[in-house]
């Protein structure tokens, strides 16, 4: 049983692994809550979805905030109902409130779990669950992790469509069509839909020309970045969401993205130029400390959100543009930092606390 919650940055992981176990004939199920859902259209058919109860405290007033824990036990009573009529031989969370009640009910149940973190600080599902689990796997290395608690660094998975692309060729800016992507989490998009058109519009135009741009913007940003983006002559696709992300990387000269954990791990195997901006709110800064393999490696330029204006944005941006035999310095050392076995690593911990199980 895999369970995650409703954020791309717990769900493809979540996916990765879902793809990897299936193919090795096991049953997977998949925990989450209506949020996650949204998510699940990427993973297998043969993925067994269970939609469960939950809720956060990161959101609502206070009537909403009251709400949580019963909603949560909720969720618990009906995880353990679940779990002992189709008892799995092992249950992995990947953060989120929706893993609570899985992680809950397979603690009560004293089944083999384990709890994989994508940043390099443990969010705060996982920061609970650490001490109860078997295994914490770490996407990110190092990982701050509570005492007494050690850590498996195995990287962050990443879907078989971005495996498909690991490493794929890049092609140099020039003067010719050059793709750029802006991407950004659920949360925080709205600065990059802020600063990120007026930095592309203000390049040269002998580079805009050329620029071709995909942007993905919250539903209610939609409608304002493509006016701009049209009435600036620049030729883009904005989306709230983008299906096929890995087919836009690797066909880019360039991403622009928050840092969060799922985004890096593509960007490194796929291995393209970036400039990163985490997310200024994130626990505990995490998002920079996702960042810092890149952006020490020379692949990635960082950009700290107070310092995202669309002037030093745009001046970045025609860095990486206007510089072809930089651009690839840095798709190839984007590369080098990359985990593309990380799946693997993952699938061998879960097949370890399986063989584990059941010599006992």
């Amino acid at each position: 049983m895999i369970a995650a919650g409703g954020t791309g940055g717990h769900m493809f992981p979540a996916q990765a692994l879902a793809e990897a176990m299936l193919h090795r004939g096991w049953r997977v199920k998949l925990s989450t809550d209506a949020r996650g859902a949204r998510y699940t259209k990427g993973f297998p058919h043969s993925t067994e979805i269970e939609e469960v109860s939950s809720a956060t405290f990161a959101r609502g007033g206070a009537l909403a905030k009251a709400a949580v824990p019963p909603r949560l036990a909720a969720g618990v009573v009906s995880a353990l109902w679940r779990m002992w009529r189709d008892r799995p031989a092992v249950v992995v969370g990947f953060g989120g409130y929706p893993t609570i009640p899985a992680m809950s009910a397979a603690w009560l149940m004293k089944l083999p779990r384990m709890i994989h973190e994508q940043n390099g600080v443990l969010g705060r599902v996982n920061e609970v669950f650490a001490p109860k689990v078997d295994v914490v796997a770490c996407g990110t290395w190092p990982t701050a992790l509570p005492e007494g608690v050690e850590g498996v660094h195995t990287g962050n998975p990443v879907r078989a469509a971005v495996l498909e692309r690991d490493g794929a060729g890049y092609i140099q800016p020039g003067d010719y069509p050059m793709e750029v992507l802006v991407i950004g989490g659920s949360q925080g998009a709205r600065i990059l839909s802020d600063v990120v058109p007026p930095a592309i519009a203000s390049l040269p135009l002998g580079i805009l020309r050329n620029v071709r741009v995909s942007h993905q913007a919250r539903d209610e940003d939609q409608e304002r970045v493509a006016e701009f983006y049209r009435e600036n002559g620049v030729q883009a696709d904005v989306q709230p969401f983008f299906h096929d992300i890995p087919r836009r990387m690797s066909e880019a000269q360039l991403v622009i993205s928050r840092s969060g954990a799922s985004s890096v791990a593509d960007i490194s195997v796929i291995g393209r130029p970036s400039i990163l901006i985490p997310f200024a709110a994130a626990a505990a800064d995490h998002q920079t400390a996702n960042a810092r393999g890149l952006v020490e490696a020379g692949a990635a330029i960082l950009v700290p959100e107070s310092k995202a204006t669309p002037e030093a944005l745009g001046e970045q941006i025609l860095t990486v543009l206007d510089n072809p035999d930089g651009a690839m310095q840095m798709a190839i050392a984007a590369h080098t930092v990359a985990r593309p076995d990380a799946t693997e690593n993952l699938v061998e911990l879960v097949q370890q606390l399986a063989d584990k199980e059941q010599e006992q």
